[in-house]
């Protein structure tokens, strides 16, 4: 017997092998399946999950987009309505003037603002102040709002060269609006105002006059203090010491008053300078109009004989020296002509023609009579201008 067949029947030996790959197969599947099982659960529980979350976040998501501006929204389409005074504060960014803007109800947002700024190659000229803006506008024409200046609520005051400090105070109380006791209790605190020592507490001729630009909200010291400032500038930027300051003014405030065309200031100083060092003529005398019509409260004209009879400190006819004050406001070109008057023996001066100006000077008294006669002469002609 062949011992091929030993152990068992002929393919016995390979049937084995074959039932353990379809065991292999089956538990594959099995796996398979449960792994399809467990897919499917989990893509339902996601789907499940996702529904939930978008059914929850719906209406907060509508409700932000209904809420919240776009880009577009964020701007006001203009032009506006109505009236507000805003105050653009020195050095402002376009975000800070934005700011203010969005505050005042003048722009939708602040990012409208700085867009339509960022916008605009001018923007960078608007100017610190208060400003008479609608409500509502859109962010380009505030900026171009911001860059009129008809849209400057600003309170301009000119003070003209030779006014008095009284008229100083009621042009103030009228174009400022503030009450005229106001603006005088002001003036008569000179640490408040900040006048200098020198000026011995009276502001008169310390009120520079110019032409200023106020804020509505400034009070009566801003002002003054303003004046008095620029007053103060111009001493300095002419070097005049401390010491000699007041004098240089009470001789500025003369002069002003005295002529109206600048022409002559320079001639006007010189013979204030030669009359208060003379002891021969005049004896120190300045026997200057302006002064005594200023001693008796008025701001211009011819004296009376009454005027000139009248005993006061400013009666220059009667008193030798400088009056003890200024006598108005001058302006700068009859500081400067204080500081550089000509050379010249002059110890008097008439102004022969009140409506032209035309102003004649003398060395000596008989040349100065024939001049006031054309003086007189011309009044005579002119009856309306006398006194």
């Amino acid at each position: 017997m062949n011992d091929l067949f030993v152990d068992g029947a002929p393919g016995e030996a390979s049937s084995e092998p074959r039932r353990e790959r379809r065991e292999h197969r089956r538990a594959r599947e099995v796996r398979r399946k449960q792994r399809r099982r467990r897919s499917a659960v989990v893509l339902t529980l996601t789907v499940v999950v996702v529904a939930v979350l978008a059914i929850w976040a719906f209406p907060q998501v509508r409700d932000m987009v209904t809420s919240r501006p776009t880009t577009a929204a964020e701007d006001y389409p203009g032009p506006g309505s109505g009236e507000v005074e805003v105050v653009i504060p020195s050095g402002a960014s376009g975000q800070e003037i934005g700011s203010v803007l969005e505050e005042e109800g003048v722009v939708a947002s602040v990012r409208a603002f700085t867009t339509a700024f960022a916008e605009n190659v001018n923007a960078p000229r608007i100017q610190p102040g208060t400003y008479t803006l609608l409500q509502e506008m859109a962010a380009a024409d505030a900026v171009a709002a911001l860059l009129d200046p008809a849209n400057k609520a600003e309170v301009t005051i000119t003070v003209p060269e030779g006014f008095q400090a009284m008229q100083v105070y009621e042009r103030i109380a009228n174009v400022a609006e503030i009450p005229l006791e106001d603006v005088q209790a002001a003036a008569e605190d000179p640490e408040l105002i900040g006048l200098p020592a020198e000026a011995g507490g009276n502001p008169e001729g310390w009120l520079a006059a110019a032409t200023y630009s106020f804020q509505p909200s400034d009070d009566a010291a801003t002002i003054l203090s303003t004046m008095v400032a620029q007053t103060v500038a111009r001493l300095d930027e002419r070097d005049v010491p401390q010491d000699q300051r007041q004098e240089v003014l009470t001789k500025a405030s003369i002069v002003e008053r005295e002529v109206n065309l600048p022409e002559y200031y320079g001639q006007v100083a010189r013979v204030i300078d030669n009359r208060l060092e003379d002891t021969g003529q005049v004896n120190g005398r300045l026997q200057m109009d302006s002064t005594v019509l200023y001693g008796v409260g008025k701001v211009g004209g011819v004296p009376t004989q009454a005027d000139l009879d009248d005993d006061n400190p400013y009666n220059t006819y009667l008193h030798a020296g400088l009056p003890p004050t200024a006598i108005g406001a001058p302006g700068a070109a009859a500081i400067d002509a204080v500081l550089t008057a000509p050379e010249g023996d002059w110890l008097y001066f008439a102004t022969v023609n009140l409506d032209t100006g035309e102003t004649k000077f003398a060395a000596t008294l008989q040349e100065h009579n024939a001049n006031v006669a054309e003086l007189r002469a011309w009044l005579a002609e002119n009856p309306q201008t006398d006194g």
